[in-house]
């Protein structure tokens, strides 16, 4: 089962961890014996907030970021907004509007319109259906990268393939499986953004992507969280571990695609199942934890699944460009500053990306506001200053002051460097900001310059 306790941040209410009924019957409802292993505790909330905390003022934000005189770290293009969260007030903006390279805060986008999009109880089916002949059997990938080849599976709460291949030993009943086709054809396009670093399909932060692959494309499910090794051809990867789990050899595996339903068999009796025919199903966690998993980890390939996602309810193609073009569309039928926004992918590892600080400001606003619970699980997956996910090792030292007090998603790329979120201020006041560089000196700390910004709202009243 899903976690079962959700951050809400409500415009106006404190920092809490609630579950309200809607979010219970989101996270409810799981097979466990799809489920790898239960999910972690709860993560501690951020610093106390106030309905009645003073609010600090422009002059108050603007003095405090001055002074830390920040531009020999993150050089002199710095694009900024920080908004109060209940009033949306901005209390600071420099070139607000300006789109810029955003690195990994395009995963806010992600998580807001696939939230949107698909709706926070939703879960990525992988099925297997009958072949043309009998004792064939084909996995059809449904864009769950988390899904996992064992057992134990790299996600926690992730469906499982012993567990889809037990069904569909049932569903043969007499007849043992012969062969294993993997269908990954739901994705088009390329496998690899044209934007992306020359390095990044073969880094281990990027690789392959595949609507058929199991524990992210690891070939190690046990890796730990960032840099893995990576499979090459994810969809007979995935193959083989199914392969296995029927009791057949990696050589049975081939790729292809699923007969359509209805199709005639080259062999059917009125015992066999029909070429075509769902034979099993299993379902991934809830969307709502897929977007926290995302979010914490920074998971490219849960970003790149979860973009497509937006685009097959949009109704384009589940590739880059048509992902991008379906968030971009979901962004304007939530209301949002979409204009200038350039989307070439779902994690940010593109360079072609723009997004501007006032479109992520308003992203978190919106899915604070008591109005839309299908967006607050946005806010469940960034991780917290000094304590989870990229901000595990951050706000040491010179940030101490936003420790615990700061909740944000960060971006990092090569003289790309970015975080926004929310922080709660001494006086108990929940802003909301962005902070985007993307001319960083080579020679700079440009991390550390980044927490002291959010750790200075979080030291001072700000007024």
């Amino acid at each position: 089962m899903a976690a079962v306790l959700v951050l809400v941040v409500g415009v106006g209410a404190a920092l809490v961890l609630v579950r309200p009924g809607p979010i219970d019957g989101w996270l409810g409802g799981a097979d466990p014996a799809t489920t790898a292993a239960p999910d972690p505790a709860p993560r501690p909330v951020l610093a106390v907030a106030s309905d009645s905390a003073p609010m600090p003022t422009p002059a108050g934000v603007k003095a405090a970021i001055d002074k830390l005189n920040v531009s020999a770290a993150l050089g002199e293009r710095l694009h900024l907004e920080i908004i109060d969260l209940k009033t949306g007030e901005v209390l600071d903006a420099r070139a607000p509007q300006e789109p810029t390279v955003p690195a990994s805060v395009t995963k806010l986008v992600t998580a807001v319109t696939v939230l949107a999009a698909r709706g926070p109880a939703y879960r990525i089916p992988t099925v297997a259906v009958a072949g043309a002949n009998p004792g064939e059997v084909v996995l059809v990938g449904g864009g769950d990268p988390t899904l996992a080849g064992g057992k134990t599976g790299y996600y926690p709460g992730a469906a499982r393939l012993d567990v889809l291949a037990e069904q569909v030993r049932k569903a043969l009943g007499g007849t043992a499986p012969t062969k294993v086709i993997v269908d990954g054809s739901l994705y088009s396009g390329p496998a690899h953004e044209p934007g992306w670093d020359s390095d990044i399909p073969t880094g281990g932060y990027g690789g392959t992507i595949s609507a058929l692959m199991i524990d992210g494309a690891r070939n190690d499910p046990k890796s730990g969280q960032g840099y893995a090794e990576r499979s090459a051809e994810p969809e007979l990867a995935a193959g083989r571990a199914f392969a296995a789990a029927l009791g057949l050899p990696a050589s049975a595996v081939s790729a292809g695609r699923a007969p359509r339903a209805g199709a005639a068999s080259g062999a059917a009796t009125a015992a066999e199942p029909a070429a075509g025919a769902e034979l099993a199903r299993v379902e991934s966690a809830p969307m709502v934890r897929l977007v926290e998993l995302m979010l914490e980890q920074s998971d490219n390939f849960l970003a790149e699944a979860l973009a497509r996602q937006v685009a097959l309810v949009q109704g384009k193609p589940a590739s880059f460009a048509g992902s991008g073009e379906a968030m971009k569309e979901v962004l304007a039928e939530l209301g949002l500053p979409a204009e200038g926004t350039e989307l070439a992918d779902g994690s940010g590892l593109s360079r072609d990306n723009r997004i501007a600080p006032r479109l992520l400001t308003e992203i978190l606003q919106l899915a604070a506001d008591p109005s839309r619970p299908d967006l607050s699980g946005l806010f469940a997956g960034l991780p917290v200053a000094a304590w989870s996910g990229t901000l595990r090792e951050r706000y040491g030292d010179q940030a101490r002051a936003g420790a615990g007090a700061v909740r944000a998603k960060t971006g990092t790329l090569s003289g790309v460097h970015a975080i926004s979120g929310v922080v709660t201020t001494a006086d108990g006041r929940v802003l909301a900001f962005a902070i985007l560089a993307d001319r960083v000196p080579h020679s700079a700390d440009p991390q550390v310059a980044l927490d002291r910004i959010a750790a200075a709202l979080a030291g001072c009243g700000c007024r």
